[in-house]
């Protein structure tokens, strides 16, 4: 979450990942962070995709103050693919033995 908020307000974030790797970016940040959120909170299902949803938003909401950045839905929705493919992993497959697993 640093490194997202504060790591993307620097003037070295503009341009950073070119078009169109900034979609694929924002599809493995927000799904990284769905399994995280699995990992270490245990949340029940709809505060699991709700909670990186939200970050997403405020994300693309900080963008609209910062010189050289742009919000987009386009950047929330591939964020939001993310979430929705990780959810899914956890759900359908052995990724969600291994959390289990991990959690001890």
């Amino acid at each position: 979450m640093l490194g997202l908020f504060v790591g993307g307000a620097q003037p070295v974030a503009v341009g950073l990942m070119p078009p169109p790797w900034d979609k694929l970016a924002h599809v493995a940040t927000f799904g990284t962070l769905t399994v995280l959120l699995e990992l270490a909170l245990r949340p029940r299902p709809w505060l699991l995709v709700l909670l990186p949803l939200l970050v997403s938003a405020l994300d693309e909401f900080q963008q609209t103050f910062l010189p050289g950045r742009q919000a987009g839905l386009d950047d929330w929705l591939a964020g939001a693919a993310g979430v929705v493919v990780a959810y899914l992993l956890l759900r359908q497959t052995r990724l969600r033995e291994l959390v289990s697993w991990l959690r001890g």
